[in-house]
Parts: structure tokens; sequence; C-alpha cells
């Protein structure tokens, strides 16, 4: 109704008063009025028609029609003609005209009654009209903020770093696009619950509201299987829905395969607008949205589980070859992580170094037994095999399209920084940043690491020499990263059981 009130207020109705002129060949006084007695609108607003209508029907008049055709109501003085304006068969509004009171019915209006017939109908069809392009333009809108949601999520998500928590970055943007309090994806099966806040008034029991999500809201979601709404204090579901808890609530079940596996909540406080149809629309498509990234993300969990499952296996494989290396390429890879992170790698470069510094060594599964696990020092043909190994690793990686960005740090990560090192000789920047990297953390471990023809080294007797042979062998500036992550005592240096030198009193 709302609607048609709107409509009816920007109808042209001085078009129709020169329609009705010049059908009838009298200037009339020409009121459209709502049934309430109040002029939408009249032509001489100054002769005082509308004030004269609203007058009456204070005085108790209520319209009374005797068909569908032109109505009379005498005064005393004046008369009130008027004809009812119907939409779907619904009154909305009184077409009024004022004239002098007159005991017969002059001839003329027969031609006024076929008029106001005409202009009724005519304010019908435009009426008709003008809400069904309000409508459409509502539409329009919805949908081109659903459009816009889609390009956003989606934008989002192309952007989101590898391993990121992709759940948190969309509920954030979720909550300031839709100017949510609270936004929340909720899946009890896997114990997650996923929050992001755009507060317009502090929530001092947001764990509480929290809980409440994963419990009577998730299971009266996933019974009913369709979205939630509730905005009036005094809603009786807030019974058994959100106990107690003050805030207006938008919920979406996250459907899989016909299956409720998660729901998608906003939280209001009630001082803000109550969440609308449109609201409850874009819930919906967000849910979907949502249900397909979950099981892309699964996906990608699997993947990367059995990619590391995999890796394992081969690191495991070279460590039952020379058992003196056990826990050397775990060790490499996570000083080398810690060294990417303090370096503020991107996420590209870090997923390379992941698995680059993982199987940097998986190459010396191709080693003979008799030099990889020799007890004592090489020969130089024995060195010869060992310098083989980076590039067995680029032999085997090369392989798996997965890893194509890992296998430089891999393959050179023996190359020394003043371009004497193997395979290849590289010097300086031309040798791959994750090379540089993971060459840092190797010499650390195998300085610290006992050998069968030696024990292994203290942690201070490591960091010297590697500040010793920086800018010969390793990189200088990756070395002063790596001196500014072990200035902080992390606590990796106790649980890899790496000797301290104690330090003179």
């Amino acid at each position: 109704m709302q609607a048609q009130a709107d409509a009816l207020n920007s109808l042209d109705m001085a078009r129709y008063a020169r329609w009705l002129r010049r059908i009838t060949g009298a200037e009339h006084e020409l009121a459209l009025c709502q049934p309430s007695g109040a002029a939408v609108w009249e032509s001489a607003p100054e002769r005082g028609l509308g004030a004269w209508v609203a007058a009456l029907c204070a005085e108790g008049f209520d319209w009374p029609c005797i068909g569908d055709g032109l109505q009379r109501h005498d005064t005393g003085s004046d008369t009130l003609l008027y004809m009812a304006v119907k939409s779907r068969g619904v009154v909305i509004a009184y077409l009024a005209v004022r004239v002098p009171f007159a005991d017969q019915v002059p001839a003329g209006w027969d031609v006024l009654a076929e008029t106001f017939e005409d202009i009724a109908a005519g304010i019908a069809d435009d009426l008709a009209s003008k809400v069904e392009l309000d409508s459409m333009a509502l539409e329009l809108s919805e949908r081109y903020e659903e459009l816009h949601l889609v390009y956003a999520i989606d934008k989002q998500v192309q952007q989101l770093d590898p391993g990121a928590d992709l759940f948190q970055k969309l509920l954030q943007s979720w909550a300031e696009h839709m100017d949510a309090d609270v936004a929340a994806f909720v899946k009890p099966g896997e114990d997650l619950c996923v929050h992001a806040t755009n507060l317009s008034a502090p929530i001092h029991n947001l764990d509480l509201v929290l809980v409440e999500m994963r419990g009577d809201l998730y299971r009266f979601t996933h019974s009913a299987r369709a979205p939630l709404v509730i905005n009036d204090r005094n809603d009786p579901r807030r019974a058994y829905i959100f106990t107690d808890l003050p805030f207006k609530l938008l919920c979406c079940p996250v459907i899989h395969d016909r299956s409720v596996v998660a729901i998608l909540v906003l939280v209001n406080h009630l001082a803000k607008p109550d969440f609308s149809n449109s609201d409850r629309k874009l819930g919906e498509l967000l849910a979907n949205q949502l249900s397909s990234l979950s099981r892309m993300y699964g996906m990608l969990t699997e993947t990367r589980k059995f990619n590391e499952q995999m890796a394992n296996a081969l690191i495991e494989a070279v460590e039952a070859k020379d058992p003196y290396t056990r826990g050397h390429s775990e060790r490499v890879h996570y000083i080398s992580m810690e060294i990417g992170r303090a370096m503020n790698l991107g996420a590209r470069d870090s997923e390379d170094l992941f698995w680059g510094s993982l199987l940097h060594d998986v190459g010396k599964i191709g080693i003979p037994d008799a030099v990889l696990c020799k007890p004592g020092r090489l020969t130089q043909d024995e060195y010869t095999f060992i310098m083989v190994h980076p590039e067995r690793s680029y032999e085997i990686l090369r392989h798996i399209d997965r890893l194509k960005g890992a296998v430089p740090g891999a393959r050179h990560h023996q190359e020394k920084f003043d371009g004497t090192g193997y395979p290849h000789g590289l010097k300086g920047a031309d040798i791959p940043l994750n090379a540089r990297i993971i060459a840092v953390a190797d010499t650390y471990d195998s300085i610290t690491s006992s050998r069968a023809y030696r024990a292994g080294r203290s942690h201070e007797v490591a960091m010297a020499e590697i500040a010793r042979v920086a800018g010969v062998q390793l990189d200088p500036a990756i070395v002063r990263v790596f001196e500014e992550v072990c200035a902080l005592e992390p606590e990796w240096i106790a649980r890899f059981n790496i000797q301290r030198t104690p330090v003179a009193a």
C-alpha cells in the first residue's frame, strides 16, 4: 500500500485537470483525495477544496457509494461530486469536484460523469504502470546489490593468500557491506565458528552470542532448512532461539548435497534497522557462495594433506638411507619458514619456500648408500656424487606441476653467494631467493646436528660460523634476518635440542 501511496503522489494530475476542462468546457475545482479525506492533489489549493473535503470527513463523511459511477453529496450551499479510483478492485483514492448546490441534476453532469470514469481509469492505469516500474527499479537495485556482492566475493577469493583464513576475510567484508555488527560462519560438525565484527556499539557478551549460534539456532535452522529473520523484540521464537539476547538476527542455512552443513549468521543491535527481505536474499546468496567455497576449501585441505604425506614419504625414504640425517629436512624447513616470515614473503613465495625447503634434499635418494652413509670424510669422487643431489632433486620434482615454483629453491640451495657453489655456479642475486634462505637454514642445521664423524656444535658456534661466511657462502642480508630471528631466543632452539655455549661471567 505504501508503494501505491508513493506512486499516487507522483502522478501528473495537472494533465487530468486539463483533460477535464477540455471535455466539459468548464473550469472545475478538482481534487484527488485519500479515503481519509486528505488531499493528494488539488487544482486550486487557494480555493480550499481539499480543506473542505477533509472537514466533511472529520464530521463523519465516509464516501458512501451506490454503484460504481459518479456519486453526489449535498451540503446545503455546495455539492460534492466524487468517484472512487480503484486498483485491483481496492479503492485507493477519490476524484472530487465541488459545484454549486442544485436540486436537479444538470444535463452537463452526464458528460462530467463519463469524463470522471475515463480519468479514474487513466489514473488506475498510470498508477499500475508506476508501481510496476518502481517495483522493477527496486528489483534491479536488489539484483545490482546481489551482483555487486558476488563480484566482491569473487574478487576477495581471488586475492586471498593460499592457506589464509578464507572465511574470516569474507565475513569481515560481508559485515562491512551489510553494515552488520557481527557476521559468523558456524559449522558445528567441524567445531568451527568463525566470526567478524563491525560493531556499532559494544557487545560485552559476544562469546555467549557465538555459543548460542552453535546451539538452538543451528538446530532450528538445520530442521527448517530455510532462512530465519528475527527483528521484533517480542518475537515468540525468542523463547527458544537466542534466549534473553537482545539482538536482531538473520540466519541462512549453508546447504551441501541437500544437507545443512553450516549456518551463516548476521547479528545487529536492536537500535539498528530491521533485516529486510533484500538482506535475506543477500544472505541466501552468500550462503550459496560459502557452500561452494567450503567444498573447495575442503578439497584444498585434502590435497594439501595428501601433498604433505607424499613429501613426508619421500623424506622418510631419504632418511631411511641415511639415519644420521633424520629430522634434517624438517628442521631446515622450519627454520627456512621462520626466516621467510621475518622477511614478510608474499603468499606465492612462502608457498614455494614451504615445499622447496621441505624437499631440498630429496635428490639424495639417488646417492649410493656407500657414499651417503660413509662414517668418515668423503673422497673427491665421493663428494662429486654428493654434488649431484640438487640436480637429482630437480629431476624428481620438475614433473610435479604443483611444485614448479619450489624447484629452484631445492635445486640451488648449494650455490654460494660468491659464485663458487654448485650445481651451476650462480652468484649473488642470480641465486633464487628461496635457495638463499634454505642455504642459511641448511648451514645452521648442518653445524648444530651430529654426524657419525663428529658431534653437533652449539648455537653460538653455528652463528659465529654463519657470520664468518656471510658474503662468501651465504647472502649477508638473509644472514642479518636470521640473526634477528635468533636474537629473540625462539623456542625451536630448545625443541631441536641444540647445544648452547655458556656465556662467560
